[in-house]
């Protein structure tokens, strides 16, 4: 990433206390009204003066993952002609307001499952693309997306660094941890997940929110997180979508849940951090002084083993 995209010459120190928000809505299949409601929402977080709003992944339509369709490759947009992120870009200008923004990208021939970081001035500080891209029952989505290619980031915006990864990213502790070695200040990850459609008995809801509240404790970083609720309709009878169970969430930097959503219902959960307070809470644990990056080789290789990364063979 360049400079610029992180940092633009002339910003200011932001200030200490960040107030962030995590938007939960539910998608139908009137495109408009998905974007309709998830402006006003970001406006009712504004309002509590929320400064960094998290809408969930993908909330421009229902999540078409669910199975491989040809037909909803046509709702990927370019960047520079993404009519969600144009929208959004005055949203954010307009109420000063970052927003870390989730759409399907089109980029070539190649289709990406991405975050455009919206700053409060409007501007586009860059992209994220998903990096890790699940592919079971409910969740089809390496028919629509190539794997990520920017690789993890963490982007300077007018009030706080933030790093953002996408729904599966957020199982790995490898993100979590990569975003803060870039300078991430707070994690944040928009979501589309709920029922197992091949397991209906299975409720990963709790399992999930762990996941990411590991992350937090581990990093000493509070993480937002923001899903969709409902099930969603399709044509076909025969497919079966998940049920989202929302429970969007924001947890502090010790892990704990501070801020929670119910399974069914829109929300908009906002709390407020001292960014100082924070540093100075993560030096006084040493998760980052005590780190030992040269033995952590086995975490670059599919395999683990030292070998097919040109390293030393054990024995």
């Amino acid at each position: 990433m360049t400079s610029s995209e992180q940092s633009r010459a002339g910003d200011t120190v932001p200030r200490s206390e960040v107030r962030v928000a995590a938007v939960q809505m539910s998608c139908s299949w009137d495109l408009d009204a998905n974007l309709e409601r998830a402006e006003q929402l970001v406006r009712e977080a504004a309002d509590r003066d929320a400064q960094i709003v998290l809408l969930p992944e993908l909330f421009q339509s229902p999540y078409f993952c669910c199975e491989q369709n040809p037909r909803y490759f046509e709702l990927a947009e370019e960047l520079a002609d993404s009519r969600v992120v144009a929208r959004f870009r005055r949203v954010a200008r307009e109420l000063e307001v970052v927003l870390p923004l989730s759409f399907f990208e089109r980029a070539g021939q190649a289709h990406f499952n991405s975050l455009a970081m919206i700053d409060a001035d409007g501007e586009v500080l860059g992209l994220y693309r998903k990096s890790h891209i699940p592919d079971g029952p409910g969740y089809q989505e390496k028919f629509y997306f190539a794997p990520g290619d920017t690789g993890f980031r963490a982007f300077r915006t007018r009030y706080a660094t933030v790093g953002a990864g996408i729904c599966w990213d957020q199982w790995y502790p490898e993100s979590a941890r990569a975003m803060m070695l870039l300078g991430a200040e707070i994690l944040f990850y928009p979501t589309a997940i709920g029922s197992e459609p091949a397991d209906e008995s299975a409720d990963t809801r709790d399992g999930w929110q762990r996941a990411m509240q590991g992350h937090a404790t581990s990093n000493a970083v509070p993480v937002v997180a923001s899903n969709r609720y409902g099930q969603e309709r399709f044509d076909d009878p025969s497919v079966r979508p998940p049920l989202f169970y929302g429970s969007s969430f924001i947890t502090d930097e010790t892990g704990a849940i501070v801020e929670l959503a119910e399974r069914e219902g829109d929300a908009v959960l906002v709390h407020a951090f001292d960014r100082v307070a924070l540093r100075e809470n993560r030096a006084t644990w040493g998760f980052f002084r005590d780190r030992r990056p040269n033995l952590y080789e086995p975490l670059a290789s599919l395999t683990g083993s030292p070998a097919a990364t040109g390293g030393r063979q054990a024995g």
